[in-house]
């Protein structure tokens, strides 16, 4: 009887100790991502950090989606071919499988359809297609590769661009501080991290930012209560259909990572988070927050930082004699961008 009594006890301990996942929660925690195919991944990996994609062979796609610097390049801007000023925030690359479209204005359906602009941006990469097949193609490794992973002796752009995307398909980062909470560990958060999250939800934030991205799944206007002042040009999705009532619509940006992947907005306008909490509570809301309530919500987006994706740098094929050239930036030309912009 007293093993029994001992047996029950324990069972009980047992089951107090388990944590009980909160599911009615408007978000959700990121779920690992178990690659199917490894050599797809690999491959991806290689084009995703080879800057031969680019017409300077100086840019690459980790150029601007730096993997060490929260999946963003941490300028106002991107910085493209010949020194560039981009026109828009480099969005973050982590989690970005959970985006319902790509690009802050969606024009891109999926990341595979994304990967292909900045190769031909002349801002960006400025590069053509057909370069960026032909430089492949040069290097015996990569048609080695490409053969093995798709069967065919062609390297195609629709090749290139899944590979990359495959790779940025493994770039989740789970177990944030938030997501263990979310799944039932109450000890995850603190107490100012808590209530920073309820009063997250009870002003209304997260009407935009739920699901397991905090956003990326739905497209708001940035200034619906309040204009947003700012001279950056970007229109948002009027930009691609041309109607007044699409300005300066955006695609909302997810929260996942949020304190590295500063500046915030799509003008890069704004480094502090604090800053950029205030400035959203009073331009969508309609809300003037206390410094204490900015301090409680900021505390409780700081643990939104997950794992970050574990990775080496990928050792790159060496280009051959046949290898087209690139074409670095010219001092000249530089010269003269630099005076034009000031």
């Amino acid at each position: 009887m007293r093993n029994i009594s001992l047996l029950i006890a324990g069972l009980c301990l047992s089951l107090d100790a388990w944590s009980v996942p909160r599911g009615d929660e408007p978000v959700s925690p990121i779920q690992p991502y178990t690659a199917t195919d490894s050599a797809k991944v690999e491959l991806g990996k290689q084009l995703f950090f080879d800057p031969r994609l680019s017409r300077s062979g100086f840019i690459s796609c980790n150029s601007c989606h730096n993997l060490s610097m929260g999946g963003s390049d941490n300028l106002p801007t991107s910085i493209g071919h010949h020194w560039q000023q981009g026109p828009i925030n480099s969005p973050t690359v982590l989690n970005s499988s959970l985006n319902l479209a790509q690009f802050w204005d969606g024009r891109a359906a999926d990341l595979k359809e994304q990967a292909a602009g900045p190769i031909a941006n002349p801002k960006e990469m400025a590069f053509t297609h057909i370069l960026a097949i032909d430089v492949l193609r040069s290097i015996p490794q990569y048609r080695e590769s490409f053969k093995r992973v798709y069967q065919s002796e062609e390297i195609t752009l629709d090749a290139v661009t899944d590979a990359i995307a495959e790779f940025e398909k493994t770039l989740v980062t789970p177990n944030s501080r938030f997501d263990l909470w979310l799944k039932g560990d109450d000890a995850a958060l603190t107490s100012a991290e808590l209530e920073g999250y309820q009063l997250f939800k009870s002003i209304g934030c997260v009407a935009c930012h739920n699901g397991p991205a905090m956003g990326g799944n739905s497209f708001q206007k940035m200034g619906l209560v309040e204009a947003y002042q700012t001279d950056n040009p970007a229109e948002g999705v009027a930009g691609l259909t041309g109607k007044d009532t699409d300005r300066f619509l955006f695609k909302v940006p997810t929260l996942r990572n949020v304190e590295l992947t500063y500046p915030y907005f799509h003008d890069g306008a704004y480094w502090e988070l604090e800053k950029a909490v205030d400035v959203m509570a009073r331009l969508q809301l309609g809300r003037q927050l206390s410094e204490g309530e900015i301090g409680s919500i900021t505390a409780f987006l700081k643990t939104l930082t997950g794992e970050q994706p574990a990775f080496a740098v990928p050792m790159l094929p060496p280009s051959t004699n046949d290898t087209p050239r690139p074409a670095p930036f010219e001092p000249a030309l530089v010269m003269e961008e630099v005076e034009t912009a000031e």
